[in-house]
């Protein structure tokens, strides 16, 4: 079964899920193992996200693990889904790009949201306001001036260099990246009509950069594929029950078997919650997925697909993401002088 949009490139973002019972290492180690095999499978990118205080998430402190990554691969390209400039200075984050883009000339990507962290004691944390995603534009531009040379300060070893940039949004965003004439990658968390209101939006008001020369389309989301329908939906039930449990208690937790969560007594809102995170995937048999997947990026006209699957059954995740692979005959893994 091949998609219906030959075309389309597939990525990978992972979130470095941790899974209940084993340490928070592990999870680290695991991504690193599964970047070699989307790289071996022919995924296009494999991108790694950053959250902070998170008991779910491992990944907070995505360049250090980019690296990793970067080093136990050979062709596919590595970044961040994303870095979120709020709670970084912008000449910091600059030079750790400089040092990954030097390391691993040609296959660095930056990442780049608008998030702040979840909680007020995270935030204080990190030195940063609730209100701190208000000034990521003025952020992003300094970001990108430290690459092309604007600033009286230079960071090195960045400066001259050219590290493609991306920006992370779920509807605002979508502006900024227009604005700043950078690809967008956006998801339908706030429903698939605002997505595409927010996509119709960006090419209606891009602006072409020295990053970019046309609007760049990523869609990401979730896709499961397995033998029946009803598989590949298990599979989903773990990640579901961790959104659902951070929606209802403040806490994302880490992972649990799907068949422990099917046994939970759950209360009618954390019912409400769990049947709402189990909807708006991709999911089913080779060819169910092909006509969702097809559908969607026909909707959307996105450039690139990346894939934020995950779930407890790490060899049924892997077998989901094999097997996606398998349908597409998108042309993996260009070379360096393809700046997306």
């Amino acid at each position: 079964m091949t998609l219906k949009t030959p075309t389309v490139r597939l990525s990978v973002l992972d979130r470095s899920r941790t899974r209940r019972g084993r340490h928070p290492s592990r999870a680290l180690r695991d991504t690193v193992a599964f970047a070699r095999q989307a790289e071996a499978w022919g995924y296009h990118r494999f991108w790694v996200s950053e959250h902070h205080g998170v008991p779910g998430v491992a990944g907070s402190a995505p360049t250090v693990l980019a690296a990793a990554v970067a080093a136990a691969t050979s062709r596919i390209r590595v970044g961040t889904g994303g870095v979120m400039l709020p709670n970084h200075q912008p000449m910091v984050v600059a030079e750790q790009f400089g040092v990954l883009a030097a390391l691993f000339p040609g296959r660095i990507d930056m990442g780049l949201g608008r998030s702040v962290a979840f909680t007020d004691g995270v935030r204080r944390a990190l030195g940063r306001d609730k209100d701190a995603a208000d000034y990521f534009a003025a952020q992003l531009t300094e970001l990108l001036g430290y690459f092309t040379g604007e600033h009286p300060v230079h960071a090195r070893p960045a400066e001259g260099l050219t590290v493609p940039a991306f920006v992370l949004a779920t509807g605002a965003g979508a502006r900024v990246a227009a604005e700043a004439g950078l690809p967008l990658v956006i998801a339908a968390a706030r429903g698939e009509r605002r997505m595409l209101e927010a996509i119709d939006g960006y090419r209606e008001h891009f602006r072409p950069s020295a990053w970019a020369d046309r609007p760049y389309v990523i869609v990401s989301g979730t896709v499961a594929v397995a033998d029946t329908a009803e598989a590949a939906r298990e599979l989903l039930v773990p990640e579901a029950w961790s959104t659902a449990y951070s929606r209802t208690h403040g806490e994302f937790p880490p992972l649990a078997p799907a068949e422990e969560i099917r046994a939970l007594d759950m209360t009618s809102r954390e019912r409400t919650e769990f049947e709402r995170a189990m909807t708006g995937h991709i999911l089913g048999t080779e060819e169910e997925v092909a006509d969702g997947l097809g559908a969607l990026i026909g909707r959307t006209e996105a450039d690139e697909f990346l894939v934020t699957t995950s779930g407890y059954d790490r060899e049924a995740v892997f077998g989901s993401y094999r097997r996606l692979a398998a349908m597409t005959s998108a042309t993996p893994n260009r070379t360096a002088a393809d700046r997306r």
